[in-house]
């Protein structure tokens, strides 16, 4: 029979049964090997271990795992990471992918001209925690061309720094966003019809 006693290794760190550890974030990798097939990371620190995973996880042998506990005001940084970019985002940008390690990138949805709150992403990165890099503001980018990156730094960060970054945010209106550029129409008038007889020289 297990010891199914949760014994603590150190600040929000414990050592669970792995059939407890559902919903908690894995404080280590998880190496799996499959001689002949594969050979390498199975889970990566700070995955979320679901109810579905369990069964592979004792698979490899894996009674016991090293997690880190969600605390109620904590959120996980990838979580953070989505709950950012929507914080920073405007028209005209969106993001690609899922997040990594609490980065996700923001890229153009069209081509146009970048357009950075740089007072509001400076209140934003003086948050600590929390930062969100860009190219420079007005600049011509091209649909699909990645304008900004945002990343939660801890693993798990706590919920009023995400909620302060929030509010730059909506006070801000948005951080960064692409403007559309948009095409001038221009017209010929003609007062005479001496260019078109040639009687005289079209000097435009």
């Amino acid at each position: 029979m297990h010891d199914t006693t949760h014994e603590n290794v150190g600040h929000a760190l414990k050592k669970l049964p792995v059939r407890d550890a559902v919903g908690t974030v894995l404080a280590h990798d998880i190496t799996e090997i499959r001689p002949g097939e594969f050979k390498g990371r199975a889970f990566k620190k700070g995955h979320v271990i679901s109810e579905e995973e369990v069964c592979h996880l004792q698979r490899l042998g894996k009674d016991h795992l090293f997690v880190l506990h969600i605390a109620d005001d904590e959120m996980h940084e990838d979580d953070a990471a989505r709950v950012l970019a929507n914080a920073l985002m405007g028209k005209g940008v969106k993001t690609v992918g899922e997040p990594r390690e609490g980065k996700i990138k923001i890229i153009a949805e069209m081509d146009g001209l970048l357009k950075i709150n740089k007072e509001a992403l400076l209140a934003f990165n003086m948050l600590g925690d929390v930062m969100c890099a860009t190219l420079h503001d007005s600049m011509i980018v091209r649909k699909g061309q990645t304008v900004a990156g945002t990343k939660a730094i801890p693993l798990l960060i706590k919920k009023t720094v995400v909620q302060a970054a929030v509010q730059i945010g909506e006070q801000a209106g948005s951080i960064v966003r692409v403007k559309e550029i948009r095409k001038p129409r221009a017209g010929v008038v003609i007062t005479g019809n001496e260019v078109y007889y040639g009687k005289v020289k079209d000097a435009f």
